[in-house]
């Protein structure tokens, strides 16, 4: 499984890397503008990610912004539903409008900051993510 970690927040990357390189290969960027290039990057190699933790609050881009970029990007190249990224929001916002947009955007879930492990794996067995491991 290919995953790209988009946080700002040092310790939060360092933890979900260290968490999700057990599920597979892990690339981290540090703003919504690598984000976006990393993403865009995979599609062109045919290297696709099959998930994206993408932080709400990243510098130059913000995490809403890029997850439309995302899902517009899939919808132009008419990408089916089973075949666009997983996307889960991190979030330390306790605000339920910012939650509330990306799910309308197309984010498949959420976490909240600090990342709860056990909520973590839930979130992760609930999207089925693990039996389309193409590793």
């Amino acid at each position: 499984m290919r995953i790209l970690i988009a946080e700002d927040d040092m310790v939060s990357r360092r933890f979900l890397s260290k968490f999700l390189s057990q599920y597979g290969e892990c690339d981290i960027v540090v703003d919504g503008m690598e984000a976006l290039d990393a993403y865009l990057i995979s599609i062109k190699e045919s290297e696709p990610y099959d998930l994206i933790c993408l932080d709400i609050m990243m510098p130059k881009v913000d995490g809403i912004k890029v997850l439309k970029a995302i899902r517009d990007f899939e919808r132009q190249r008419g990408v089916i539903p089973d075949n666009k990224v997983k996307i889960i929001m991190i979030t330390a916002l306790v605000d339920t409008e910012h939650i509330h947009k990306a799910f309308e955007l197309g984010c498949d879930d959420y976490a909240e900051k600090p990342i709860d492990i056990n909520k973590l794996i839930e979130v992760i067995n609930k999207l089925d993510i693990l039996k389309n491991d193409k590793t």
